[in-house]
């Protein structure tokens, strides 16, 4: 097969969110006992009930038995809901709950397998896995919210098996963060930003491998008429470093719903421009969807690459949460597109992902989700939200003190859009809000209109997450910048320099890392 070679910046990005170490648990040196190495993990009583009792053990036994525990769990929860979902095929929530736990498997199986006779792993493996354990516990939470959106009756009777897998993934997650990361990889990424340039990415020399190039165009003049034609003709499980199958779509108005399941790995989309090609839907929970599948436009498939996209969700306000974009592929990256809806737009699920040159439209928690995520250089446009509402930017929703997830948001510009600025001037704008207990939120090097609240921020309910929750700011320009009026919760500060870089796009290995699209070695660092 012909390679062609379609020359543009790739940026691949591994995140730093799990350096931060607030309020993480203390690993006691040497543990000799179940009991002492449970106390760590945020679970202890779950943790000792589950692990046999022995008083002469490593952390690395009770991790592999953990994992192989909480394996077992997630089999027989897909177990229970394929039987569920066999007496009611058209279930929404737990066909959302059979992708996710299914997904729960694969990761599982593949940090079980990663560790069975390995004690420590090289900084870029030991993340990877750091990672998909952390995603388990989001894909719980998912299905658990998709559950209580359409008020299901199984909720009752499914809600305490998702509570202990749940609490079993998260003494996984524990267990193996303070047992089987290197203690290089706990140093990676520590670099002071550079303030002059302030982008840190890493551009492959030579472009990205493209194996196949099909042309999508209602017209009939393409390979193909529709998105999802394209789509399920890609091949299956593409391997790191066969290149990319990639999708140009001409300029059009596409009202397809479409998702990029998880077995077409290494696919890129290009289109002929923001608002020249525009796919479109209007799923909305209104109309009965979940919030994950009210999605537009899905992708679960590893190194998914969009540039030159609209991904529009026209439910309307009224309608309240109605995605555009919902992304759960590691290692994704999307440059120069728009994500356009009004509640829930960009929903950054899970795993790792990068946006550039985008812009991001919409009202109440417009950008949400538990990925390690860093928007970089994006234009974010707050829009007029229904009559009494107020405008929330982000919504980050991670629920375990070790997940390596939290939102970044560098180098972007935030202003009103045109509905917004034209209306009387009364709609409160924040910078965020804590969906989830340790929600984790930092904006830096950006610049803020004066439609930002002087608190910046604002509280979901009561008090929940404030002292639990990391907000930061660092060096933002703007009328909005201004931090002498921002709340004084436990959990927001402003920070300086040596914090800020552990939340730029930066590589976990200190040297050389391999670029697995296309097998061009290249060295990382400052730009």
């Amino acid at each position: 097969m012909k390679t062609i070679h379609y020359c543009f910046p790739l940026t691949i990005i591994l995140l730093n969110f799990s350096l931060i170490s607030l309020s993480n648990a203390l690993f006691p040196p040497n543990p000799t006992s179940s009991d002492s190495i449970c106390n760590i993990t945020p679970y202890p009583k779950f943790c000792k009930s589950a692990l046999p009792q022995n008083r002469s053990t490593t952390i690395y036994d009770c991790g592999r038995l953990s994992l192989q525990r909480s394996l077992a769990n997630s089999r027989t929860l897909l177990s229970f809901i394929n039987k569920k979902l066999s007496q009611n095929r058209n279930n929404l929530a737990l066909q959302d709950c059979q992708s996710l736990l299914s997904t729960n498997l694969d990761f599982l199986s593949e940090a079980a397998e990663t560790i069975k006779s390995s004690n420590k792993l090289a900084g870029s493996r030991s993340v990877d896995i750091e990672t998909v354990i952390s995603a388990t516990l989001t894909n719980i939470q998912t299905c658990l919210e998709g559950l209580n959106e359409l008020s299901s009756p199984v909720l009752n009777e499914i809600s305490p098996a998702l509570t202990n897998s749940s609490m079993s993934c998260s003494v996984s997650l524990a267990l193996f963060k303070n047992g089987f990361v290197s203690d290089d990889s706990t140093k990676r990424g520590r670099r002071l930003l550079d303030t002059r340039r302030r982008l840190l990415e890493f551009t492959p020399p030579s472009g990205v491998n493209i194996t196949t190039l099909v042309v999508v165009n209602p017209d009939g003049s393409g390979n193909y008429t529709t998105i999802n034609d394209a789509i399920n003709a890609a091949p299956n499980n593409t391997k790191a470093g066969k290149g990319y199958y990639a999708i140009h779509v001409v300029a059009g108005v596409y009202e397809e719903n479409v998702l990029i399941a998880t077995n077409k790995k290494y696919l890129m989309m290009i289109g002929d421009g923001i608002n020249q090609t525009i796919i479109t839907g209007n799923r909305s929970v209104d109309d009965g969807w979940t919030t994950f599948n009210s999605a537009t436009f899905a992708v679960t498939g590893t190194a998914f690459v969009a540039m030159n996209i609209t991904f529009r969700n026209t439910a309307g306000a009224i309608k309240h949460q109605a995605v555009a974009m919902r992304s759960g592929a590691d290692l994704s990256a999307f440059y120069s597109c728009s994500f356009e809806a009004y509640q829930d737009t960009l929903y950054t699920h899970s795993l790792r992902q990068f946006y550039k040159d985008c812009d991001i439209y919409g009202t109440v928690d417009f950008i949400f989700g538990n990925a390690a995520v860093v928007l970089q250089s994006c234009n974010i446009y707050p829009r007029l939200p229904m009559q009494g509402q107020f405008n929330a930017i982000t919504a980050q929703g991670r629920t375990d003190i070790n997940q390596n997830t939290g939102t970044s948001i560098q180098d972007c510009t935030i202003k009103a859009a045109d509905d917004l600025a034209s209306s009387n001037g009364t709609t409160r704008t924040y910078l965020g809000r804590p969906w989830k207990e340790y929600s984790r939120t930092v904006f830096m090097q950006s610049s803020m209109d004066s439609l930002i609240d002087p608190a910046g921020w604002r509280e979901w309910s009561g008090d929940f997450a404030l002292s639990t929750l990391y907000y930061a700011e660092f060096n933002n320009t703007g009328p909005g910048s201004n931090t002498s009026s921002r709340v004084t919760w436990p959990g927001y500060q402003v920070i300086d320099e040596t914090d800020a870089a552990n939340f730029t796009v930066s590589s976990f290995l200190a040297g050389e890392f391999w670029l697995p699209a296309t097998g061009v070695p290249f060295t990382s660092g400052l730009l």
